[in-house]
């Protein structure tokens, strides 16, 4: 009898180490942090370079990141948006497809109890727990600045568009308010050029409308490389200055044609700086609510340069 006795006691504790043993695993798995991550876009360098710094940063935290591409459908981002809520992530981060559209997808996180990160595009109107972007205001300056000292000062000047979203917006109105600075360079065309594609075709446009233009602002790699290809095929004297400064666009921007200058986002610390707050949201810590990514600026046989905004003044001297 005590023999039996003796093997229920065994049994039962083995019972009880294998329940705790269980029950520490699925503790282990309930604190991996899950991050639901809804990108504009892969067809876009700039963005591929966020998701994959996102994904390397990730696994470095022992992260469970699910990344959705939305292809630049809003609809498609809701959805996304959605399905990550019903999957009770621990934080959404998104670069939104339309910086009004997405405001209620974010409210209903909101309402979940679900921390929101956006990366490099803003959302209109509605708060977020932290916004993570290049400051666009100042990056948009630096490039008026930088068209302005490239076509000496006078000329007429056409901008690529893209105005769903509030990024783009800040660089356009970043540009336009250093562009005022100089009363003989004026901006005499906008047209929106949301891929590669549609702004070769608006940079021809201008070209045939306004054939006297001397520089064209591509407010991404993309715009900036299909009004460089535009200019080409119109033999037009005028210049690019560009926006995002990827490899594709540094490598052209060395090459002897009429890209001459790039602002340079840093995409890689977006993304790392994502996973990072990320991580803080989903235990509770505190975060800033803005994360500004200063941008530089590489230009045609002169690489990176010194420049610096303070207030409303760009310092920069790219005759040196």
């Amino acid at each position: 009898m005590k023999k039996i006795k003796n093997i229920v006691i065994v049994l039962l504790m083995a019972t009880l180490l294998v329940a705790c043993g269980n029950a520490d695993s699925n503790d282990s798995a309930d604190s991996k942090v899950k991050v639901g991550a809804s990108l504009l876009t892969a067809s876009h360098p700039f963005q591929v370079a966020i998701k994959e710094s996102m994904e390397s940063e990730a696994t470095a935290n022992d992260i469970e990141l699910t990344v959705a591409i939305a292809d630049q459908d809003l609809n498609r981002q809701i959805s996304d948006i959605e399905d990550f809520i019903t999957k009770k992530v621990d934080v959404i981060v998104l670069t939104p497809v339309d910086s009004d559209g997405i405001r209620g997808a974010i409210q209903k996180a909101k309402d979940a109890g679900i921390p929101v990160v956006t990366v490099d595009v803003k959302a209109n109107d509605i708060e977020v727990d932290a916004h993570i972007a290049t400051d666009n205001y100042s990056g948009g300056m630096i490039a008026a600045e930088a068209m302005q000292q490239l076509i000496d000062g006078s000329g007429e000047i056409g901008l690529i568009t893209y105005p769903e979203v509030q990024s783009v917006r800040d660089r356009i109105d970043g540009f336009k308010k250093t562009a005022a600075l100089y009363p003989n360079m004026k901006i005499v065309t906008e047209l929106p050029g949301r891929t590669r594609e549609e702004a070769l075709t608006a940079s021809q446009d201008m070209l045939t409308s306004n054939p006297s233009i001397k520089g064209i602002f591509g407010f991404g790699d993309d715009m900036a490389i299909a009004a460089t290809n535009a200019i080409s095929e119109k033999k037009s004297e005028a210049i690019v200055v560009g926006f995002d400064g990827l490899k594709e666009a540094q490598d052209k921007v060395t090459e002897p044609n009429a890209f001459k200058a790039v602002v340079v986002q840093h995409p890689d610390q977006m993304g790392k700086a994502s996973m990072e707050v990320a991580k803080k949201l989903a235990k509770g810590e505190s975060v800033e609510k803005e994360i500004a990514i200063t941008p530089g600026l590489f230009v045609e046989g002169k690489g990176m340069v010194d420049v610096k905004v303070n207030g409303d003044k760009v310092e920069l001297n790219l005759s040196e």
